[in-house]
């Protein structure tokens, strides 16, 4: 940004801050949001993905997760990060959009499934933590994450939405909408964005490659022929670009579409509450290229280009049933998904995988303080090789399980839990095809890569009055054949993957009190680590100990947060041990950096809110970090520095 726009906004802030905290006109929109506060357990998350959040604004969901304790992604510039909970990655992590799942067809996950979401598009984010629930897909080890879009509601015929502007340094602007008609039998809803960013400079003013494009756009039609019953059929697409600092490629095209149906029934019977059953069909063609985002230099390697896809296909049915105290949900799901990769001929499917699963959960209300909830699902897991005309098949039984107690004292402000689940993995796309080798260094990891199985202890407690609600969740885990990438140190794009057993345990703790009836103060921290059991090292790509502390003001129209983010330095790695993204290569500094943002409500339906993000341009780099691409004058053990000091305002109407 020039100096001219630069005073304005501090002057703007200023005023914002400091000349009007008289004025009482109230707010109807939430203020920014710093930490994440689970709502009714330390188990669960659930966050609305429209409301303001430090930093701002977020290119995809990787970028919104890692406002979320015990969120880290692995970075490589700009934008299209790789999410990480509690030290895991990958389908560790199941990452569901509207109950169907985007699956990228990169081998180096250049389109990460997070990629693919634009969290402005969406209502409301739910984390569930480690394996304790099984109605949302196998090897759920990590945690399962929900994106949806709520179906609205009318009692007679009217528009509603949200419309949103912002403009940014390094040339960002966003344009976003979401607009619905509709009347008591049905509504239409379109929902769209519009986003970029061009290359981004670090503390020290030195240009990081990391400019992006992306858009979306989706339509949803539902009909409501009664209060009980919903029909809803959804449609998208969307495309995008992006230049990497740290990759030998960029991104050209991230080409998505998306088909989904839905049919929800409540109220059936007395004792049959609900059933809900979707089917969705998503397409991803990415094309890779080393070329057309990045300038010709000396000594380029040739010109290459490199065409993927993966279409997911998937449906899921589930019942719900309520006898008394006790609530069963039960029902069955499947997914196929086929990978494919153009060649000169066109294209030609590569690899094939498919799962048929069983689930049911069961809650029971002991006694108006403690209830016990369990669960359990029973998957078929397939997946071919089809890179030779013979092709080869794998195939197994995966069994999952969880037994959780909660317990909420008559007449406390108190809630406590304690869960043990099991989940066993199926290794996924990345891990089977991705490789150069498996773990005998000679032949492909197809037929050697066993699935991962996790035992792990979930423990949680909540405190919430009027003025404070603190909570705590950590866990301890097992992990038999966890599955673990090992680079050769003399030659980077060689790789190996072989089975280990891990210890894994940490845990996310935080804060928020009511000081007075114009300050509010939060906190959070998360720490994880995680052993190799067989080597005695630790495990690879694991975040250092996190912590933020935030205030936010409010007196009326007016509301001014700060944010001071402090991490730690890591010094437990397992150099060239890592995942199909990133490795260790290093130990990491620490950091501490600062934000800060002010919103005012003009009205009801109007709002401003101007922001700095890393306030002291301080240099810093994260852990988790994809090495520098040499190409872009990076030695190949260098990390890519984050932004430096940024600008940011936000324009919001509601309606």
């Amino acid at each position: 940004m020039s100096q001219h726009l630069f005073f304005s906004l501090s002057l703007a802030f200023a005023l914002l801050s400091v000349a009007l905290p008289w004025v009482s006109r109230a707010a109807t929109q939430p203020s920014t949001l710093i930490v994440s506060a689970p709502l009714t357990s330390p188990l669960e998350v659930v966050v609305s993905t429209k409301t303001p959040r430090q930093p701002l604004p977020a290119s995809d969901g990787s970028d919104y997760l890692h406002t979320i304790p015990g969120f880290s992604q692995i970075r490589n510039g700009g934008t299209n990060g790789d999410p990480i909970f509690r030290g895991m990655f990958g389908s560790r992590l199941r990452m569901l959009i509207n109950d169907g799942e985007m699956l990228g067809a990169c081998g180096s996950r250049m389109d990460a499934p997070s990629s693919y979401i634009s969290p402005e598009n969406l209502d409301l984010m739910t984390l569930i933590k480690g394996p304790q629930t099984v109605l949302w897909g196998p090897g759920n080890s990590a945690g399962t994450l929900r994106f949806e879009r709520l179906p609205p509601s009318f009692t007679q015929s009217g528009i509603q939405g949200t419309a949103s502007l912002l403009s940014a340094s390094r040339q960002r602007n966003d344009q976003n909408a979401d607009i619905t008609l509709g009347h008591q039998d049905g509504y239409l809803r379109v929902t769209g964005n519009h986003a970029r960013s061009n290359d981004y400079h670090d503390g020290k003013g030195n240009t990081v490659p990391s400019q992006w494009r992306k858009w979306n756009s989706d339509i949803t039609l539902g009909w409501t022929p009664d209060a009980t019953t919903l029909i809803e059929v959804t449609a998208g697409q969307g495309n995008g670009n992006a230049r990497y600092a740290g990759r030998g490629m960029d991104g050209s095209q991230f080409k998505r579409q998306s088909l989904g149906a839905k049919i929800q029934k409540q109220n059936i019977s007395e004792t049959f509450t609900e059933f809900t059953s979707n089917v969705y069909v998503n397409n991803a063609d990415h094309v890779m290229d080393n070329f057309s985002l990045r300038h010709p230099q000396i000594g380029m390697v040739m010109p290459m280009r490199s065409e993927v896809g993966r279409k997911t296909m998937g449906g899921r049915m589930m019942g719900t049933w309520q006898w008394g105290e006790t609530q069963l949900q039960s029902g069955a799901d499947m997914q196929t998904n086929h990978h494919r990769r153009k060649r000169i001929q066109g294209w030609r499917n590569d690899a094939q995988f498919s799962d048929y699963g069983m689930f049911s959960e069961l809650r029971y209300t002991l006694n108006p303080s403690n209830s016990l909830i369990s669960g359990a699902r029973i998957d078929f897991a397939q997946a071919k090789d089809r890179r030779t005309t013979t092709a080869v098949e794998r195939h197994t039984w995966l069994p999952a399980g969880f037994l959780r107690v909660e317990h909420s004292p008559a007449q406390s402000a108190m809630m406590l839990y304690a869960g043990l689940g099991y989940t066993q993995r199926f290794p996924d796309y990345w891990e089977l095809f991705s490789p150069t080798y498996g773990a005998d260094g000679r032949s492909g990891a197809f037929r050697q890569v066993k699935p991962e199985k996790t035992m792990q202890l979930d423990i949680g407690a909540k405190y919430h009055d009027k003025q404070l609600n603190t909570w705590i969740s950590a866990y301890i885990g097992w992990v038999e054949d966890f599955i673990l990438f090992r680079y050769h140190p003399a030659a980077t794009r060689i790789s190996d993957v072989k089975n280990v057993d891990a210890l894994i345990f940490g845990g996310e703790l935080g804060a928020d009190y009511q000081w007075t009836e114009q300050w509010k103060l939060e906190a959070s921290v998360s720490y994880a680590q995680a052993e190799n059991r067989q080597q005695h090292r630790p495990l690879p790509q694991i975040p250092p100990l996190e912590t933020r502390w935030g205030a936010t003001w409010q007196q009326g129209a007016l509301s001014a947060t700060g944010l001071i983010r402090v991490v730690s330095a890591q010094h437990r790695v397992a150099k060239n041990d890592g995942n199909v993204v990133g490795k260790d290569f290093g130990s990491s500094a620490g950091f501490v950096t600062l934000a800060a943002n002010s919103r005012y409500q003009f009205t009801d339906k109007f709002a401003l809110t101007i922001g700095i993000d890393n306030l002291l341009n301080k240099t810093y780099s994260e852990h988790l970090n994809l090495a520098g691409n040499s190409r872009f004058g990076y030695p190949s053990t260098t990390r890519i520095n984050e932004p430096g000091r940024s600008y940011w305002l936000t324009l919001t109407y509601h309606f």
